[in-house]
């Protein structure tokens, strides 16, 4: 009895530090510290990582540091505190030409369009003349600054000109366009998502409106802002992480299951939203490969001629190495 008690905590002993290994192993891991926000929709995508373990098949620890707003994610990245944010190309050309070594892996090319009420008489942006438009991002909005110059180009005149613009939240903005306080809205696609599956329709996407005026849509404006420094000095690293992204991104597009698992990240409050929601972010996913840097400064030519230096900071062209691909 003695010996086969003593078997019994000798085998159990073993089990727990049989299992206590892959923590050890995993703790041992180094970790890339990425700033995110509470409710950001990158949430989705790093929790699959960290779910599913992609980040540890790749060699390192995915550690998210929650912060309050987009700046702070900024300021977190400028001063060293996180390894990597997710940001617009458009921000990080303009830490690049000032100086920085900041650089852009793709993420998602994910963008909104111009929603009205489900019985709104609007059917084009010409519709809209003496209306009021409701934006979410402010002046300088992408989207915005996009149908602008479809408008100018198809229309021959701008819309900016003939509507009358409420800025606000994309919540408030949301909310603007279910009481009818503004005609219109150009909302950030989560939100545009949620007002779809609440019954409003799309006029105008602005992928269509970016193909009508030459440029492609497919240029991903959201991306990871790594270091070229950090990426010289840990090769692999850098090269995981893209790896885990990209596993991750084909895990969500693939596998309706895996949604579930982050379904209490996405704030949709019914089955309607979670589903626009899901569609929303999977259109939004890179294609593989290098970003087309050329299309991307057409792009950004074509915003900068309505946004101005609000918009560029002061960049006419786009600075060399702007865009890094482990490929």
């Amino acid at each position: 009895m003695q010996f086969n008690r003593r078997t019994a905590l000798l085998g159990f002993a073993a089990v727990l530090s049989g299992l206590a290994l892959p923590a050890c192993a995993a703790d041992s891991l180094p970790q890339i510290r990425i700033g995110t926000l509470e409710n950001g929709t990158v949430n989705w995508e790093i929790q699959t990582i960290i779910k599913r373990g992609l980040d540890r098949e790749n060699g390192f620890r995915l550690v998210p540091m929650i912060l309050a707003g987009n700046p702070a994610t900024q300021v977190a990245m400028q001063g060293g505190e996180v390894e990597t944010i997710v940001s617009d190309w458009l921000w990080v050309a303009q830490q690049r030409a000032r100086g920085t070594d900041f650089t852009f892996l793709p993420y998602s090319t994910a963008v909104g369009g111009l929603m009205v009420k489900g019985d709104s008489p609007v059917q084009s942006l010409a519709d809209l003349k003496g209306k009021k438009i409701g934006i979410a991002g402010g002046p300088v909005d992408k989207s915005w600054l996009i149908l602008r110059a479809w408008s100018r180009e198809k229309l021959g005149q701008d819309i900016a000109e003939t509507t009358e613009q409420v800025f606000g939240a994309p919540p408030m903005i949301l909310n603007a366009a279910e009481t009818g306080e503004v005609d219109a809205a150009i909302n950030f696609w989560h939100f545009q998502a949620k007002m779809r599956a609440r019954g409003m329709r799309e006029v105008i996407s602005v992928e269509t409106a970016a193909k009508d005026l030459g440029l492609d849509p497919s240029t991903p404006l959201l991306g990871y802002v790594l270091r070229d420094s950090w990426i010289k000095a840990n090769p692999a690293l850098a090269a995981g992480l893209a790896k885990a992204s990209r596993d991750a991104k084909q895990v969500l597009l693939t596998d309706d299951a895996a949604w579930q698992d982050i379904r209490s990240y996405m704030d949709a409050k019914d089955d309607a939203e979670f589903e626009a929601l899901k569609a929303g972010w999977r259109a939004g996913v890179p294609k593989p490969g290098p970003v087309n840097a050329e299309d991307a400064q057409q792009a950004f030519t074509a915003m900068a001629e309505l946004g101005g230096d609000e918009l560029t900071g002061g960049v006419t062209t786009l600075p060399d190495g702007l865009f890094w691909s482990p490929e």
